[in-house]
């Protein structure tokens, strides 16, 4: 018996200090963090639903680089994939070019130490983000750079949800077809992902900052399309959602992989149906993480009761991170709607304020809730035993999730 409550004891103990861990590091990370804030800008931007073509373009934009290339992804994978995105940027560098990768140190683990060290051969700067480090351990494991740009010579910039691996072309068999949105942006808002891109670089290695000249910002045209860039780091994504939440008068369409709000958005989304907005919820019908759809499903019932619409993309998996707002509003970028991405990560998003785009992007929409199941009550509620027990787990562990 003695044993037991010191078994007992130490997990308390273990639970206790990984909590204040998290909250002291986050605390502190808010404290010294230096957030960057850009204005409305005009660029021409082109909607990629399908990893192939936005491959595709990618690459052969980085294969026509003429001056330098950065690029920053949370997750390059190791399969053939990679192996191409990889080739063309020791390409570009044995040509001369200045080419920079910045990778996550948890999202990109597959990156062998010798495919670094191949890089760097090859004249590429490479650096790591989010290394593990004290004083708050968990906490920085924790934290996750989840932005995903690639700048060419200050004049074409690529954000969005895609990263770089076979499955976001849909060749994985486990997920099937995969469905994700991203951007391409030509004109002023290009300069907006440079100076994100190396903010995160100079924090990265540690490098003072310092002046970066016209090669990286080139004199960039105004396009037709008004958009502003927000990055956010773990602490002002939950305002971005409430301004664009509040501002419905009749529709909000929110697409995610993970579906984990906080109480106070819960709230937001609540007024809004109790206003008569009609809400669309989409995610997958898979999962393709431990728990999180587990923990979602509190969410879904309180909202489905209240009369929202919630669907699950059925044909592969669903990745995309998008909200709409009635018909001149959306939100398309990194961030998930989820507690990891208002909390802890480091997330990118684009608001765009164009009719024309806006109904571009609800087109494809549609497409992918014509691929999907709607939700219902009956089906929260008649899920097994076990299922209900792994949602009552989710809840503990939801702040990470």
């Amino acid at each position: 018996m003695e044993i037991a409550f010191i078994i007992i004891g130490a997990i308390v103990l273990v639970f206790a200090w990984l909590a204040l861990d998290l909250h002291l590091g986050r605390k502190k990370h808010l404290k010294e963090i230096k957030r960057l804030k850009f204005p409305k800008r005009q660029s021409e931007i082109m909607l990629y639903a399908d990893g192939n073509l936005l491959y595709k373009d990618l690459f052969h934009d980085m294969r026509h680089a003429t001056n330098h290339i950065h690029s920053l992804f949370y997750m390059v994978r190791n399969d053939h994939a990679s192996k191409e995105f990889l080739s063309i940027l020791k390409d570009k560098a044995d040509q001369g070019l200045e080419v920079r990768l910045l990778l996550d140190y948890f999202g990109s683990f597959d990156i062998k130490k010798e495919t670094i060290k191949d890089l760097e051969q090859h004249g590429i700067k490479v650096e790591v983000y989010h290394k593990p480090a004290f004083p708050f351990f968990f906490f920085s494991i924790n934290q996750r750079n989840h932005r995903k740009i690639t700048v060419i010579d200050g004049k074409i910039g690529y954000v969005g949800g895609f990263n770089i691996g076979k499955e976001y072309l849909g060749q994985d068999p486990e997920f099937g077809v995969w469905r994700d949105y991203h951007l391409k942006l030509e004109g002023e808002g290009v300069q907006d992902l440079q100076s994100q891109f190396i903010q995160n670089w100079e924090q990265a290695g540690d490098f003072p900052s310092s002046e970066w000249g016209e090669r990286y910002y080139p004199e960039l045209p105004k396009g037709p399309i008004t958009h502003k860039l927000v990055p956010t780091n773990g602490g002002h994504l939950t305002e971005t959602f409430y301004k664009l939440i509040q501002k419905a008068e009749t529709s909000i369409i929110i697409c995610t992989p993970y579906f984990i709000p906080s109480e106070s958005l819960l709230d937001e989304l609540l007024d809004a149906l109790g206003r008569g907005v009609k809400v669309t919820i989409l995610v997958p019908a898979k999962a393709d993480h431990a728990l999180v759809m587990d923990a979602a499903f509190p969410y879904f019932a309180t909202l489905i009761e209240a009369g929202a619409d919630v669907y699950r993309f059925y044909l592969g998996f669903y990745h995309a991170k998008v909200v709409v707002i009635d018909d001149h509003t959306c939100d398309i970028g990194t961030a998930n709607f989820d507690k990891r991405s208002l909390f802890l990560n480091n997330e990118i998003n684009c608001l765009i304020f164009d009719k024309e785009f806006v109904h571009k992007t609800v087109q494809e929409i549609h497409k992918d809730i014509h691929n999907s199941e709607k939700l219902t009550l009956e089906f929260i509620r008649n899920r097994t035993w076990m299922d209900k027990g792994k949602e009552k787990l989710s809840k503990i562990i939801a702040p990470l999730l």
